[in-house]
């Protein structure tokens, strides 16, 4: 791994990806099962685990939530088109409600795609109620998640 001075880009090579690998996988993974991994010491793997932090190759570590045990069986897709001069005090709003997961801004006829996780229908449809202030919304159920690719 080295950091090159001319653009400032980490240069990661096959080992640091591996250890990236098995730390998408799961977090929670010990320096001492990695090491194993990458025919590596523990020591050399927290060394490269931290650097990859320290440059910001590793930004944080999350957790998936199961919000259907949190008592939200719901969750939705919306795509929010602003109204026209609200773009800076609809991004400080959206910051404002837990419900949502995720929130992008985008390109295109709308301005933010949002990933919201709901209790019901009716949640569903008060939240609408406070984002129809905002900008106008279009509403996609999800049915499924297919997979996910970590990071």
């Amino acid at each position: 791994m080295v950091l090159s001075s001319k653009i400032n880009v980490l240069m990661i090579d096959e080992t640091d990806r591996k250890i990236i690998d098995l730390l998408k996988a799961n977090s929670k993974t010990s320096f001492a099962e990695i090491s194993k991994k990458v025919a590596l010491s523990p020591s050399s793997v927290r060394e490269r685990i931290n650097k990859l932090e320290d440059v910001g190759a590793i930004k944080g570590y999350s957790l998936e939530i199961d919000q259907a045990m949190l008592g939200n069986s719901l969750e939705v897709f919306i795509l929010l088109k602003v109204f026209t001069g609200k773009l800076q005090y609809v991004i400080l709003e959206l910051n404002k409600y837990p419900e949502i997961l995720k929130a992008h801004r985008i390109t295109g006829p709308h301005n933010f795609h949002l990933r919201v996780a709901l209790r019901d229908q009716l949640h569903l449809q008060q939240f609408i109620d406070k984002l129809i202030t905002l900008g106008e919304p279009t509403t996609h159920l999800i049915l499924s998640e297919l997979g996910s690719n970590p990071g």
